[in-house]
């Protein structure tokens, strides 16, 4: 049955805590795969982005098919739970393969074996995140509550991320990287395997969603575009990470060959995330006293602030990316938070039009916008800097530093402020969803009644 009133803390971290080291699995993916496979093991950049794209493309037809399966099993564990279990082997085993390369592969077999673990990986990674993430919209249907679900996931990802900055580092230090990659991720894997294990022993699913997902997975996905505020969400995410993709993929060629401090990767990443876990608990009572819209809208202008400023970096401007990151993780925080919300009450809005309750299609849409956009980003900047003549460990030429930085801050300043632009047109507000879910719960009562005894 559904929470009324504060859902208790206990239970979010359960749900919570398998995300530190999801969060460590995709972050050191989405930063260090292209570096580790160019700078280690010595794959062309062109050929990397063109896989990362390719995996993308392959999700356009897992993420589809997570979420309509995952809406439509029907367990006496519930729906979402043994999705999370059956998610362990893959997920552990995808991450191995993309940091633990036989040593014995020649070129062709390396760039083979690369595209088979990156491609698994990310679907792998669906098999988790879709089911995980409609729990947790399903979890409470109090308004402001989800923020605060969403806002602990958020921190827990994050702090994930953080552990993976860490290993990226001694990896990169280590006389033998590709041993050190190679025993992180044996150890990553298991300790992920584990927190997965345990969140789906420990949660408990609502009865009531039971056997209410859609009819057909064609039908659920043309019902996620149908609805005119899921609609503009997918839009605006698509451009949104289009943009947001370029921290992770060229923040170390951006520390390497624009600021040539390497070594610092790592703390100017770092100033990202402690600012964004750091501002997470101002953001949800400003969320309640300005409302979601505002404060995301306010948030991507302060993003794009952040990426618009780093065209102006130089050689040793160690304090000016150090400013501008942790200006862009204070700012990445809201949206990591309230995005996750408002998709909650945009199905709620779904469940009012069509009377199911689609969590797994809703989720695995919005993933596969975030996936999509990531992946062309990735294409995008490797063929980008295999044209301007990149060079990996050679002092690079004035052009190829100029597609760098403006690959950096230009794209993504455009990208978010088109994002800000679109989201303005967004209309579900905390008034419209409360008129919403008023008529939800007359109509679980109405079932409850008719229910027969017994």
């Amino acid at each position: 049955m559904p929470v009324v009133g504060r859902l208790p803390f206990p239970v979010i971290m359960n749900f919570a805590a398998p995300t530190l080291g999801v969060g460590f699995m995709f972050f050191l993916v989405a930063l260090y795969a292209m570096p580790f496979a160019t700078e280690v093991l010595g794959i062309a950049p062109g050929v990397m982005g063109t896989i990362f794209f390719v995996s993308r493309l392959w999700d356009a037809v897992t993420d589809p098919v997570a979420g309509y399966l995952s809406d439509r099993t029907s367990s006496r564990f519930g729906r979402r739970r043994p999705w999370l279990a059956a998610s362990v082997l893959p997920v552990g085993a995808a991450f191995i393969a993309v940091f633990h390369p036989p040593d014995f592969l020649d070129a062709a077999a390396l760039v083979v074996w690369m595209a088979v673990g990156v491609i698994a990986f990310y679907t792998s990674m669906t098999v988790f995140i879709v089911p995980h993430t409609a729990l947790g919209a399903e979890l409470t249907d109090d308004y402001h509550d989800r923020t605060r679900i969403f806002a602990t996931r958020h921190v827990t990802w994050t702090a994930g991320s953080v552990l993976a900055l860490a290993g990226m580092q001694v990896i990169i230090d280590a006389d033998a990287p590709r041993s050190a990659a190679a025993f992180q991720a044996w150890g990553v894997a298991g300790a992920t395997g584990l927190l997965i294990l345990l969140a789906a022993w420990r949660l408990r699913e609502r009865a009531d969603y039971q056997g209410r997902g859609g009819a057909s997975s064609l039908r659920s996905f043309r019902d996620v575009w149908a609805n005119p505020h899921a609609r503009l969400l997918l839009i605006v995410f698509v451009i949104e990470n289009l943009g947001a993709a370029t921290i992770g993929i060229l923040t170390f060629y951006v520390a390497k060959y624009i600021i040539g401090r390497v070594d610092l990767t790592w703390f100017f990443i770092l100033c990202y995330m402690f600012a964004s876990i750091g501002f997470t608990p101002i953001w949800l009572p400003l969320s309640r006293r300005f409302g979601k819209k505002p404060l995301w809208i306010f948030s991507m202008l302060l993003t794009s602030l952040a990426f618009g400023g780093m065209f102006f970096l130089t050689e040793g401007a160690v304090l000016l990316i150090s400013v501008l990151a942790a200006l862009g993780g204070t700012a990445a925080s809201c949206g990591a938070m309230v995005g996750p919300s408002i998709q909650a009450d945009v199905i709620d809005y779904d469940e009012y039009t069509t009377g199911e309750r689609k969590e797994g299609a809703y989720f695995a849409a919005w993933n596969f916008a975030f996936k999509c956009a990531t992946g062309t980003t990735l294409m995008l900047t490797g063929w980008v800097l295999q044209y301007v003549g990149f060079e990996s460990g050679v002092e690079q030429s004035e052009q190829t530093k100029l597609a760098i930085i403006s690959l950096y801050s230009l794209f993504p300043l455009v990208c978010y402020l088109l994002g800000t632009f679109l989201f303005t047109r967004f209309s579900l507000g905390e008034a419209e969803h409360r008129r919403i879910r008023a008529a939800l719960d007359e109509r679980r009562i109405e079932r409850i009644g008719s229910t027969p005894a017994g």
